[in-house]
């Protein structure tokens, strides 16, 4: 009689151990979402470029956080900015600005939703974005003369040489800023060597599409 009780007891237990793994298993649920890297900015309208992103699912009962980059449904706020082209392939589109990228995934009941990334667009105009807000780095190097001439810009923001040392100055990428030499009395300007897009004589006009150097000197 005792044996068949330990026997009969040992087959609940294992029945119970059972059912209960069972449960556990049935019961998984996923509770959050998070997507790596962070932010990031395009330089141009480029759908060529792109960056690469992983969404990541953290469970519980058991817990545990795994790779469900291609199970999440990825989505875009702003798809003119930024637009997926795969799963977690995320390139710019046909504007410039900022868009939010999410992913999200349906355990029943619950629709669980990841972090946010913030996704800019921003360059020159020539790079397709006019209303952009990126700027470039405009650089005047006078190689002889220093002392001899002054050269300012428009809009303002260079005033380099005789009693002006601003020689590097950011300007909005797309724009197009004018120099203008101005030689003290009794000195030449020598002229514009490098970096000019148009204008001649005395004046010199740089279309900011990229950090630029224009050289100059006075005699």
């Amino acid at each position: 009689m005792i044996r068949k009780w330990f026997v009969a007891t040992a087959l609940v237990i294992t029945a119970c151990s059972l059912l209960s793994l069972s449960s556990c298993a049935h019961n998984q649920h996923l509770v959050g979402i998070n997507i790596q890297p962070g932010n990031g900015t395009f330089g141009a309208v480029d759908p060529s470029a792109f960056f690469l992103y992983k969404a990541y699912g953290t469970y519980i009962h058991p817990p545990k956080t795994v790779d469900i980059t291609n199970q999440v449904t990825w989505q875009s706020d702003n798809p003119e900015v930024a637009q997926f082209t795969s799963p977690g392939t995320v390139s710019p589109n046909t504007g410039c600005g900022v868009a939010q990228i999410f992913a999200s995934m349906h355990d029943s009941p619950n629709d669980i939703v990841s972090n946010l990334v913030s996704i800019t667009v921003d360059g020159p105009a020539s790079l397709g974005c006019p209303q952009g807000t990126a700027t470039n780095i405009l650089t005047l190097n006078l190689t002889s003369g220093v002392s001899d001439g002054a050269i300012t810009s428009s809009p303002a923001g260079i005033n380099c040489g005789a009693g002006g040392t601003i020689c590097a100055v950011a300007f909005q990428s797309g724009s197009t800023v004018s120099l203008t030499a101005s030689p003290d009395a009794g000195h030449t300007f020598l002229g514009f060597t490098t970096g000019c897009t148009s204008g001649s004589g005395n004046t010199c006009n740089v279309i900011i599409n990229g950090d630029v150097t224009v050289t100059a000197s006075f005699d």
